[in-house]
């Protein structure tokens, strides 16, 4: 187990005169003033991007000698490879509006037109979006996680036979989305009363599991397969006017006032390093992102779920607040992302073939 920002290994300041990477790299993702504007709700919009968002990862990408061009969605990808347009690398952070491979949807275009991008692949951004098929592979894998079932309707939830307290959420959703103090159940009539309205909100199975009481982790990870490591554990503190017992949609939104990122350096952080750094390389995940773990009742931290295309706002994204608060610039962040992307890149590539 091994802590990790590999390119400080001399790596030359990219503002040095004279140094030119000479590559075009585009860049994919979606705006939540795009989908606002067109009449999408605040919750619905949660997981996508702000324009600074973009102009952070473009600003980086220029520091790092790097020609950047602003693609957008995968309907303007869409339009530019019709028209015949490619780049040596795409920035993938497009996140997608609809189905459990929404995610997926920029780089299986991508792989079809011979692009390489940052980030994991469309089988493992597909897997990873779906809590329970994810579970079910780790658990595979040998890495503890918390006993699970997945309610499809109302049916399914009577049928649970997990000890309370147990957490609901929605199997496919992020940024906290369907987490609500009501999460937490304590008894089978109120398991399938919130399974009933998150089944009917969210349209989209439930993962129901058994809550761990514990302290909440979220482990940053850089690198892919035996390269890959961790950048820093932060604990995350529920402030006295937060709501309760999870990293919920709330909490998340406002993460400035509700939450406290603290830097963790113990043996029980330690412990979760190893489990999210073996769920990374086990399920085969790339570049960088993020593991979210939380401690049981004995202490020791399990597996919750894995993020492989991390928000990667500056200030307000949990990768980046790792980073910081390692004493990881952000520029370095996004700089080590497009290195182990590049890896991929045959030495004889430049651009696209459409």
């Amino acid at each position: 187990m091994r802590d990790l920002f590999p390119d400080r290994r001399g790596r030359k300041e990219p503002q040095d005169k004279g140094e030119e990477n000479f590559l075009k790299i585009g860049i994919t993702y979606d705006l939540r003033d795009d989908y606002l504007a067109e009449g999408y709700g605040e919750e619905e919009t949660a997981e996508f991007d702000r324009p600074d968002t973009i102009d952070a990862i473009e600003q980086a990408l220029r520091d790092s000698g790097y020609e950047t061009d602003r693609i957008g969605n995968i309907k303007s990808l869409v339009k530019r490879l019709a028209a015949g347009q490619c780049w040596d690398l795409v920035f993938n952070i497009a996140e997608g509006l609809a189905g459990f491979a929404r995610e997926a949807q920029v780089p299986a275009l991508l792989d079809a037109y011979g692009i390489p991008y940052t980030f994991s692949d469309p089988l493992l951004l597909s897997l990873a979006l779906h809590k329970g098929f994810t579970k079910h592979i780790v658990r595979a894998l040998g890495i503890p996680t918390p006993d699970f079932a997945v309610v499809e309707n109302a049916a399914d939830a009577e049928k649970v036979k997990l000890p309370f307290p147990l957490f609901a959420k929605p199997i496919a959703e992020g940024t906290g989305k369907g987490v609500t103090p009501a999460s937490k159940i304590a008894s089978q009539s109120q398991l399938v009363y919130v399974c009933e309205q998150l089944l009917a909100a969210y349209r989209q199975p439930v993962l129901v599991e058994t809550f761990l009481p514990g302290r909440e982790f979220t482990v940053g990870i850089v690198g892919t397969g035996k390269d890959a490591g961790t950048v820093g554990v932060a604990e995350v503190y529920l402030k006295e006017n937060a709501e309760l017992d999870a990293y919920s949609y709330m909490n998340k939104e406002r993460c400035e006032e509700l939450v406290e990122y603290r830097k963790a350096t113990d043996g029980v952080a330690a412990r979760a390093k190893e489990i999210a750094l073996a769920a990374w390389q086990g399920l085969g995940c790339r570049d960088a992102g993020r593991v979210d773990l939380r401690t049981d009742a004995q202490g020791m931290p399990k597996f919750l779920e894995i993020n492989p295309l991390a928000g990667l706002h500056p200030e307000h994204s949990d990768l980046p607040i790792i980073c910081t608060l390692n004493d990881i610039p952000y520029r370095e962040l996004i700089a080590i992302i497009v290195d182990s992307a590049l890896k991929r890149l045959p030495h004889h590539h430049r651009g696209g073939t459409p």
